[in-house]
């Protein structure tokens, strides 16, 4: 009972009980909702705390049976935190564009995945010398263009075992492409969205930079704790 105390003073500290103006929320996410205040929604982060818990249940089980997750967040307010999170932890990750067709036509976007792994080892090993400085240039764009685009797939070998999102109305393709490939989605969900879309959702504050530091983290954590 104190742990689940603590959890929901830390996620009220981090404001991710702040929803949407009361015009603004989905029919759905009324069952989250303590009360209204001032017109502004206000999330029940008893039922947030409880989600969460689920949520990191399913994410070690996945850690323990050695399998991947894929984190997207292209939101700008948190995408470069999160980029520099999921590289110190070897997470595969979106935080730029989410790639057409990632899940759906898998296989080229894998080539891309393979062309951006061999040109960075091509530079590293000094394969571009041989080229004119001219050309050398066109390569340096081509190689940034694909690090933009593919930089956190190169580990993803295969489609992900599952998808932690932060937004889902903004990556709202990520999500139908996740739904016709049946992998299982834990997001942020925040007033304004269906939560019945994810097979996780976690109720709380998708705009606050507190509130989505706070709830990756302890995703992230729960994931490298259970690898380990």
């Amino acid at each position: 009972m104190e742990e689940v105390s603590k959890q929901i003073e830390e996620l009220f500290v981090a404001k991710a009980h702040l929803g949407h103006k009361t015009n603004r929320v989905h029919p759905k996410a009324k069952k989250y909702i303590y009360k209204n205040e001032a017109g502004v929604s206000v999330i029940d982060l008893t039922k947030t705390t409880k989600l969460l818990d689920e949520a990191k249940q399913f994410i070690q089980e996945l850690a323990k049976q050695k399998k991947l997750f894929l984190l997207v967040a292209t939101k700008k307010i948190a995408s470069s935190q999160i980029q520099t999170l999921c590289q110190k932890t070897s997470i595969p990750y979106v935080t730029a564009k989410w790639p057409a067709g990632l899940l759906t036509n898998f296989e080229t976007i894998t080539k891309n995945i393979k062309k951006l792994s061999q040109m960075k080892k091509d530079k590293e090993e000094g394969a571009w010398n041989k080229y004119v400085k001219h050309d050398r240039i066109k390569l340096e764009k081509q190689l940034l263009k694909l690090e933009r685009a593919y930089g956190g797939l190169i580990q993803l070998e295969k489609l992900p075992d599952a998808f932690f999102i932060v937004d889902i109305k903004k990556e709202k393709n990520a999500v139908i492409e996740a739904r016709k490939k049946n992998i299982p989605v834990v997001a942020i969900t925040d007033t304004n969205v269906d939560p019945d879309l994810v097979d996780f959702p976690i109720p709380a504050n998708d705009d606050s930079l507190s509130s989505i530091e706070y709830i990756v983290n302890q995703i992230v954590e729960a994931y490298i704790k259970a690898k380990k």
